[in-house]
């Protein structure tokens, strides 16, 4: 018999400011897949490890003038780069765009594992950041470099193992 795991449970909503995170994100998804597997039959296909790990951050009235300056922005994801331990491929692209209150910067940084991306709004400081990565990194790790340079009010994150 093969254990196969349910992803679906995984998908972890918490309302959580950068510093009050109190359990890494991937540790839960885990715990979460061992108390929800099942027993099937032999036809069912063996249980694949996830491709990758992804964090979604949706980042509240971030401090506004961080989240319009472009050498900020860079020097952010080149220090959450080095933080989680990933490579950089290339440098990071920002490029500022957008009408009707949608204006902000976009960033995209290719890592060697996969990408970091993220959206940043002019008008209220929101900012919405993902890191996608075939290797595995810690989800506090990257809060507190949020924090660091954005000082959001609150995030809410989202942590998933991806696996087509």
């Amino acid at each position: 018999m093969f254990r196969i795991f349910c992803f679906s449970l995984c998908l972890l909503l918490q309302q959580v400011s950068a510093d009050e995170l109190d359990q890494d994100c991937s540790t839960a998804c885990r715990r979460m897949n061992d108390e929800y597997s099942e027993d099937v039959t032999d036809e069912t296909p063996p249980f694949i490890a996830p491709w990758g790990y992804h964090l979604i951050l949706d980042c509240h009235a971030c401090d506004v003038g961080a989240v319009t300056d472009p050498v900020n922005i860079e020097a952010f994801v080149k220090t959450l780069v080095d933080a989680i331990d990933m490579k950089a491929y290339g440098e990071p692209q920002i490029v500022h765009f957008g009408s009707d209150g949608a204006t902000g910067y976009s960033l995209v940084q290719l890592i060697e594992t996969s990408c970091i991306t993220g959206h940043f709004v002019d008008e209220n400081g929101d900012a919405y950041i993902d890191v996608f990565s075939c290797k595995e990194f810690s989800e506090e790790t990257v809060l507190e470099v949020v924090e660091q340079f954005f000082s959001p009010e609150y995030v809410s994150a989202r942590f998933m193992l991806r696996q087509a």
